[in-house]
């Protein structure tokens, strides 16, 4: 059973609409650069770092390098005008090993380990302040991140349609948070509580693996400056307003982050911010009194929102792979009256609650970083070497080479280091990402007639349950799924 848009209104059916403007776009960006990191994120830049001052170097440096990135996405965007971010553009440049090696992390570690640092975050800002003179209890907290993540794959499997007011009040949410938290530790600094900036680079921390993994941490919260590129087909005039979105929201965040790190320092000192299991709390504990509430509350709905959208967002990497063939059937298929994914869903929730076995959540977050970083270098790399095989290629966004030389040098340094810093994680990292390619000799690479005759009877009786059991059935490989016309599904 297929379910495909009739063949009549195909063309218009199945293309994706230019709906997104140069507002939408900053906004898109903005929202989902502003996460939970920025929550979680300054105590681990902070432990790593060792002092404040070079602590809010990390954060300005995160800032410009991922400037630097965005500006490289931004002609790679306008370039291979595909959905999918670097997972097309490692595709185009480097053929399919590479980006199926980039899906195939993307599956295993990076998107599920980053929901589960979001869900921890939601949960923690949730539970925190029933325990503000101790540490919340650990399993408590796991289960409730638990929780979290069921309700919003439930909810994603079900099509539920407050999604998108859902995301406005995650937004309005995290917005209000830090124009608190920023306007609380200005007026703090302007009454004379500097104390704490005295001498604030004694201490710094200044060998290269704690540098990296300070970078993880501050550059964690800047993820999501290449949201735009995942939905290029989508954006009006995008030589235009692909670049422009990026030059208004990226100084915009980097801002904000620093002002809001600048807030927290005011009012903890370096023991109070690396003792905090939720900096915000304590942030509001200090200084807000009565209204102190507000910011968990907001931390928490901005995290749920987020983790929603990262859902979401998994669920669309999955389908841009399976258009080229690089997931298995089971991955690929939609509920044949709901259309949705629901076992690509489940399969994303699973890998989720199993990453929230791992106690420290700095600890997942320098899981996936490893992964990320390396194939974030690696598609800025296709730029480079797209310049040399595909000179003419039209480029409504032209850089200089420096741009992207100076970002891969900095990417292998992020993918390098941790190495000697911190072997186990990387090299968990590195494991995962080398699992890949006997999946894919074995999968992909043969002919189906040369494939093993048990794998093929495994994936045949898998897709055959997974029908039964979900309901559902295979997908138009070209089908867009936030823009169906259940009328035209056959």
């Amino acid at each position: 059973m297929v379910a495909e848009a009739d063949s009549a209104s195909q063309g218009s059916a199945m293309q994706l609409k230019q709906s997104i403007s140069l507002l939408h776009g900053v906004c898109l960006i903005v929202g989902n650069m502003i996460g939970s990191g920025i929550f979680i994120s300054p105590k681990g830049v902070l432990m790593y770092t060792g002092s404040f001052g070079l602590s809010l170097i990390v954060w300005a440096v995160g800032g410009i390098f991922s400037v630097f990135g965005a500006l490289c996405y931004a002609e790679l965007g306008t370039t291979i005008r595909k959905s999918g971010a670097s997972y097309a553009y490692i595709l185009e440049a480097f053929g399919g090993f590479w980006a199926f090696i980039r899906l195939w992390t993307s599956l295993l570690i990076v998107e599920p380990a980053c929901q589960a640092v979001i869900a921890l975050t939601f949960s923690s800002y949730l539970v925190q302040p029933f325990y503000r003179t101790c540490v919340a209890p650990y399993h408590a907290v796991r289960l409730i991140a638990a929780v979290i993540i069921c309700i919003l794959t439930f909810v994603n499997c079900m099509k539920v349609k407050w999604g998108a007011i859902l995301q406005v009040i995650s937004t309005v949410a995290k917005v209000i948070a830090l124009i608190v938290i920023v306007i609380t530790g200005l007026v703090k600094l302007g009454q004379g509580f500097n104390q704490n900036f005295e001498d604030s680079f004694k201490g710094s921390k200044l060998n290269p693996g704690d540098m990296a993994l300070a970078f993880y941490s501050a550059l964690y919260s800047y993820s999501g400056w290449d949201t735009l590129n995942f939905i290029t087909e989508e954006i009006k005039n995008p030589e235009r307003n692909l670049p422009l979105s990026i030059a208004i929201s990226m100084p915009l965040v980097t801002v904000i982050y620093i002002l809001t790190n600048i807030a927290y320092y005011v009012v903890m000192d370096f023991d109070q911010v690396l003792s905090s299991e939720a900096v915000a709390v304590t942030f509001a504990d200090e200084v807000l009194g009565w209204g102190r509430w507000l910011i968990p509350l907001s931390v928490a709905i901005s995290c749920y929102g987020s983790l929603n959208s990262s859902i979401i967002a998994a669920s669309r990497l999955f389908f841009v792979g399976s258009r080229e063939g690089h997931l298995p059937n089971v991955l690929c298929m939609i509920h044949i009256k709901r259309y949705t994914p629901i076992p690509a869903l489940l399969f994303n929730g699973a890998m989720s609650l199993l990453y929230l076995s791992v106690p420290d959540v700095f600890q997942l977050i320098n899981y996936f970083s490893f992964n990320y970083w390396l194939f974030i270098g690696l598609s800025i790399a296709s730029q480079i070497y797209l310049r040399f095989k595909a000179p003419d290629l039209h480029r409504p966004v032209k850089l200089s080479l420096f741009f992207p030389i100076v970002y891969c040098l900095c990417s292998v340094f992020l993918v390098v280091v941790p190495l000697y810093s911190d072997t186990i994680n990387s090299l968990v990292g590195i494991a995962v990402a080398l699992s890949g390619a006997p999946v894919y000799y074995l999968c992909f690479h043969l002919p189906p007639s040369s494939r093993p005759a048990f794998l093929r009877k495994i994936l045949s009786s898998l897709s055959l349950y997974t029908q039964k059991l979900c309901m559902c059935c295979m997908a138009s490989p070209d089908i867009d799924l936030d823009n169906l016309d259940p009328e035209k599904m056959d």
